[in-house]
């Protein structure tokens, strides 16, 4: 299983599915041409996440929602809206709404 995270038409990277832990995906992830732009976002949701600060925590999940990003399954079904995603280097952990 991959979806490819997407903003539009530029591609962020790609998420490669290798287990689940609960409600979470744990993926491989491989940075598209787009990934610079967004990586500041989720440098922000895990130095919250280290530091154990709920609030910007929420925040960052919140600025990661407002970016617009889905995550297209690239099997023709329509892309995913409504998700959790983190990204730290080549690891990431998506939870679908």
């Amino acid at each position: 299983m991959r979806w490819e995270l997407r903003k539009g038409e530029r591609l962020v990277g790609t998420l490669t599915y290798e287990g689940s832990d609960m409600f979470w995906h744990a993926c491989r992830f491989e940075p598209g041409p787009a990934w610079p732009e967004f990586a500041p976002l989720f440098d922000a949701l895990n130095s919250a996440t280290d530091r154990g600060d709920d609030d910007a925590l929420h925040d960052a999940d919140q600025a990661i929602n407002a970016a617009g990003l889905v995550l297209d399954p690239g099997t023709g079904e329509p892309p995913v809206t409504d998700f959790l995603v983190s990204i730290e280097g080549e690891a990431a952990g998506v939870r679908f709404g």
